[in-house]
C-alpha cells in the first residue's frame, strides 16, 4: 500500500522521469526514504525541500545527459565560459519552471499536505557569486541552454561564497555564509575529474629527440582540483548546459607520517591549506596573503579548466592544433586571462607545438568580455607575486609581450611613449602584469556589455588596442533572463502580460512591443495596477517578516539595489533623501509625494568608504523614523544581504530605479 510514511513496497518499478502529480509524489517519497533516510513523520523542512530537489533532478539528469550525448557525437563546436563567479540564484522555482513542474508539483505536494512555497523558501542561495559580472554569467548560461547552444561553463566552487551581510548599529559585518552546510542537492561531485594544479618552483631547460631546446616547469607544490557538476536548463527545450565548478584539496590529503610521530595537525595541515584556495569569493586583497590568494584562485580554475577541455578534446581528435575549432572559450572579464599563457604552456611544453602554430590556437581560441572602465579594477598583479608563483608564465607572458611590441612599433614607428601605454607589463613604480592587456592580446574578439560601454572602451579605456585592431572590438548588450526576472518574480504581471500578448515573449524580449497598444487600455492600466500593489504588498510582508522597516505601499517605493560603491554613488542617493527630509521639516514638502528609498547591496570587507556610505544610510533612515514631520512622508529602508532570492520582490516591487553612476565610469547599469 502507497502511503505517506513511506515508499510502497511494490515489485513494479516506477520511471525516475514521470512528470505527472502522481509520479512526482512517489519520487519525492522515494527520495526522502531511500536517498535521505528518513520517513514522513519525522522529516525536517530541509529533509522535505532535499527529497523535492532530487526528484526534480531526476527529471532534468536525463535532458542534461542527452544533450551532452547529442553534443559529443555531433561533435559541435562548444562554447566556453571562464568565470570567477556565478550568481545563480536559488534552483528549485527555476527549474521547475523550466521544465514546466510548477503545478504538477504543488499538487504532489498537496496531496502529501505540503506547501511548494513553503519549501521555496528553505533553499540556500549558492554562494558562488556577488555582483553583475556573475549575473551575468548565469543569464548567459540560462539563454544559451534555451538557445539549445551547446555550452560549458567552468568556475570555482567556493565552500562559504563570499558573505553574509549583516547590520549592527548602521554598520555592515561580515559574517560566514554556510550555504554548503546541508548539501547542495543540485551537484553531482566527479572524484575522478580531477586535476593536479601547481604553484611556485622553478622552470628548466632540456632538448628532445630532435635536439631543439625546450622548456619545462617544475612546480614546487601542488593542490588537486575536483570537479562538481551542476546542470542549467533550458526552458521549455529538451536542452540543459554544464557548469563544472572546482574545488580544491590537498594533493596528499594526510600524512601518515607525521600523524604517527604525534604531529596530529601537521597531518592534516597540507589539506587545510589546500582547502583554503577555494574557501571564499574574492578575498579580502589589502594584505599580501589576500592578493597571493587571489592570483592562486584564478590560476587554478583556468588551469583545471583548460586540462578539461584538453582531456575531453583529445576523445575527438589528436591535433592539438584543431583545438580551436572545437573551442570558444570566453574570458568573462580579467579574472580568467591566466588562460591565456596557461593554453600557450599546455601547447608548447606538453603538446610539443611551435610558437607561432600556438599562438594562432591561443588567438583562435579566445574572446574577452570587458566589465569595468575603472582604472583601478583592471587587475595588475606585482611581477615579484607573479613570478614566485608562476615563473614559467611569466616567461610566455614576456614573449608575447615582446612580440606584441614588436607588431605594435611595426604599425606605430617611433611612438615609443604609445609602445609603453600598450605593454603587457607596467614599468612604472613596481613592475606589474596588466591582465586586461593580456587579455586583450590574446583574444580575437573584445567586447563591452552595452553599446555605450564598446564606444568607451575603443575611445578611452583600451582606445590604443583598437586603433590598432578596429575590427576586434565590438559590443554584446547585457540583458537579465525573463523567466527569473519577471515570469519568476512578478506572476501576477506575468500573468497578466501573458493574456494580453501570449507567452513568446519568455524567449524573445522584443515581443513586448507588443503591449504599447494595450496602454490606452483602461482595463490593462488597472490590472497593471493592481499587479505592482500585490507586488508592494508581498514585498512589506517579507520586510515584516525580516523585521525591517515597515514599507506604505501607498507611496512611491524609489529603489536603489547593487554592489556599494563611491562610483555607483548610493551617497548621492542618500542625500537627496536628506535633503527631501529637511524640507519637510522646513514645511516645504507639500508638493512632494510620500517616498520610499530603498537600499540593498554589500561593501566589499576592505572598503571603507563604501562601510561608510552603508553607515551614512542607516543613519539618515534612523533619524527620519524618529522625526514626526517626516515619517509618514519619506522613509529610507536598508535590506541586508543582498542577493537575487533577496531581489526578486524589490524587483517586482520597484517604481522607480536609480541608475545614477558617475558619467563614464558605469559598464551596464
Amino acid at each position: 500500500m502507497d502511503d505517506a510514511s513511506g515508499p510502497r513496497r511494490a515489485t513494479a518499478e516506477r520511471p525516475r522521469a514521470g512528470r505527472s502529480a502522481a509520479a512526482l509524489r512517489q519520487g519525492i517519497l522515494d527520495n526522502l526514504y531511500f536517498v535521505l533516510g528518513r520517513f514522513r513523520e519525522v522529516a525536517t523542512p530541509n529533509d522535505l525541500y532535499m527529497a523535492l530537489a532530487y526528484t526534480v533532478r531526476d527529471r532534468l539528469m536525463a535532458r542534461w545527459l542527452d544533450s551532452g550525448r547529442t553534443y559529443f557525437h555531433k561533435r559541435s563546436r562548444t562554447a566556453v565560459y571562464l568565470s570567477a563567479e556565478y550568481l545563480l540564484g536559488p534552483h528549485l522555482a527555476n527549474n521547475l519552471m523550466a521544465l514546466g513542474l510548477t503545478e504538477p508539483v504543488r499538487e504532489a505536494l498537496a496531496d502529501l499536505g505540503l506547501e511548494l512555497d513553503v519549501l521555496l523558501e528553505v533553499e540556500e542561495e549558492p554562494g558562488l557569486g556577488n555582483g553583475g559580472l556573475g549575473r551575468l554569467a548565469a543569464c548567459f548560461l540560462d539563454s544559451l541552454s534555451t538557445l539549445e547552444v551547446p555550452t560549458l561553463a567552468y568556475g570555482i566552487r567556493y565552500e562559504f561564497g563570499i558573505f553574509d551581510q549583516e547590520i549592527r548599529d548602521g554598520w555592515q559585518v561580515e559574517v560566514t555564509d554556510p550555504w554548503l552546510r546541508y548539501g547542495n542537492p543540485w551537484e553531482i561531485r566527479r572524484p575522478d575529474v580531477a586535476y593536479e594544479v601547481g604553484f611556485g618552483g622553478a622552470v628548466e631547460s632540456w632538448r628532445d629527440e630532435t635536439g631543439a631546446e625546450r622548456r619545462r616547469w617544475r612546480p614546487e607544490r601542488s593542490v588537486r582540483g575536483v570537479a562538481y557538476d551542476t546542470s542549467i536548463a533550458g526552458h521549455g527545450v529538451g536542452n540543459a548546459s554544464l557548469l563544472r565548478l572546482f574545488s580544491a584539496e590537498a594533493a596528499k590529503a594526510f600524512d601518515i607520517g607525521a600523524f604517527n610521530q604525534g604531529d596530529f595537525y601537521g597531518a592534516v595541515d597540507a589539506q587545510a591549506r589546500s582547502g583554503a584556495l577555494t574557501k571564499v569569493l574574492y578575498p579580502n586583497d589589502e594584505t599580501e596573503a589576500g592578493r597571493e590568494l587571489r592570483l592562486e584562485q584564478q590560476y587554478f580554475f583556468v588551469a583545471c579548466a583548460l586540462a578539461d577541455l584538453l582531456r575531453i578534446f583529445d576523445q575527438r581528435s589528436a591535433d592539438a592544433a584543431r583545438f580551436g575549432d572545437k573551442y570558444a572559450v570566453q574570458l568573462n572579464d580579467t579574472h580568467p586571462s591566466l588562460a591565456v599563457p596557461e593554453l600557450m604552456r599546455l601547447l608548447i611544453d606538453e603538446r610539443g607545438l611551435g610558437w607561432d602554430a600556438a599562438w594562432e590556437v591561443t588567438r583562435r581560441t579566445f574572446s574577452y568580455t570587458n566589465h569595468t572602465l575603472l582604472p583601478e579594477a583592471l587587475e595588475r598583479w606585482p611581477v615579484e607575486l607573479f613570478e614566485r608563483l608562476l615563473p614559467r608564465h611569466l616567461e610566455i607572458v614576456y614573449e608575447i609581450n615582446r612580440r606584441f611590441l614588436g607588431e605594435v612599433r611595426v604599425a606605430f614607428p617611433g611612438d615609443e611613449e604609445r609602445a609603453r601605454r600598450m605593454s603587457l607589463i607596467e614599468e612604472e613604480g613596481s613592475r606589474a602584469v596588466r591582465m586586461a592587456h593580456l587579455a586583450t592580446v590574446g583574444a580575437h574578439t573584445v567586447n563591452g556589455v552595452a553599446r555605450l560601454h564598446g564606444e568607451l572602451l575603443r575611445r578611452e579605456t583600451l582606445s590604443d588596442f583598437a586603433e590598432l585592431w578596429p575590427e576586434r572590438f565590438t559590443a554584446v548588450t547585457n540583458g537579465v533572463t525573463p523567466r527569473r526576472f519577471l515570469a519568476l518574480a512578478n506572476p501576477r504581471l506575468a500573468a497578466l502580460v501573458d493574456r494580453a500578448i501570449g507567452e513568446s515573449w519568455r524567449r524573445d524580449l522584443d515581443e513586448l512591443a507588443a503591449l504599447e497598444p494595450f496602454a490606452r487600455d483602461a482595463g490593462f492600466r488597472d490590472e497593471w495596477r493592481r499587479a505592482k500593489l500585490d507586488a508592494k504588498a508581498a514585498l512589506a510582508l517579507v520586510l515584516e517578516r525580516r523585521d525591517l522597516p515597515s514599507l506604505d505601499v501607498t507611496s512611491l517605493l524609489d529603489v536603489q539595489v547593487k554592489r556599494i560603491h563611491e562610483y555607483k554613488r548610493q551617497h548621492l542617493a542618500a542625500l537627496h533623501a536628506l535633503r527631501s527630509w529637511r524640507r519637510l521639516r522646513r514645511g516645504e514638502g507639500d508638493e512632494l509625494a510620500p517616498r520610499t528609498l530603498l537600499f540593498a547591496g554589500k561593501a566589499a570587507p576592505g572598503y571603507r568608504m563604501a562601510k561608510l556610505i552603508v553607515k551614512l544610510i542607516h543613519s539618515i533612515a534612523a533619524g527620519i523614523a524618529a522625526d514626526p514631520l517626516a515619517r509618514d512622508r519619506l522613509r529610507v529602508v536598508f535590506v541586508p544581504d543582498y542577493n537575487v532570492k533577496n531581489s526578486l520582490p524589490i524587483f517586482a516591487a520597484a517604481e522607480l530605479s536609480e541608475q545614477i553612476s558617475t558619467a563614464g565610469k558605469e559598464a551596464s547599469g
